[in-house]
């Protein structure tokens, strides 16, 4: 299995541990994702977006409602503001090695080092909304991510993700 890091930043020669912003109680740690999540960090870092998935146990009703116009297992849905960052934006998958890291959430796929970590590979990604649709993921955009999120939240679907929401855009209502 691989482990990756996702960047807007060209030249990490190394990751150095730090507290993250929303995760206070943890050591100071480096972060990655696994390679069957990858897909949800081909976006640029701050850019809100829900992810969710197709399993066993959702509601025909939610089913409908969150999968009826799609035979796709994963969606993604990110703000129509967002798109032309998204298109213009240069992406920079760090691989990195697996010997310091331990699971720490295995929904989503994430990993953590205690230790500083050098990378043993960099892929320039300038294509990603291109390698999401190639995965099979449907991409959708909306205007506003809080009734999306208000649905999931309130639903039978329980493989979701719901990613730098506190960038999205406030409803004005």
């Amino acid at each position: 299995m691989k482990l990756y890091h996702f960047s807007e930043e060209e030249n990490i020669e190394i990751f150095h541990p730090r507290i993250k912003a929303n995760r206070t109680e943890l050591p100071p740690v480096v972060w990655a994702i696994d390679e069957a999540h990858e897909f949800t960090f081909f976006v640029p870092r701050n850019c809100p977006r829900i992810v969710y998935t197709r399993h066993d146990g959702i509601t025909e009703e939610d089913e409908i409602r969150f999968f009826g116009h799609t035979s796709s297992k994963r969606v993604i849905t990110m703000e129509t503001g967002w798109y032309s960052r998204i298109m213009g934006t240069t992406l920079y998958r760090y691989e990195l090695p697996r010997e310091t890291f331990e699971l720490f959430d295995e929904t989503a796929g994430y990993f953590i080092s205690r230790e500083m970590v050098k990378p043993v590979e960099k892929t320039e990604i300038r294509d990603s909304l291109q390698r999401l649709m190639n995965l099979g993921i449907d991409v959708r955009f909306t205007p506003d991510l809080y009734p999306l999120r208000e649905a999931i939240l309130h639903s039978s679907v329980k493989d979701f993700g719901i990613h730098r929401f506190e960038h999205a855009i406030s409803p004005d209502y």
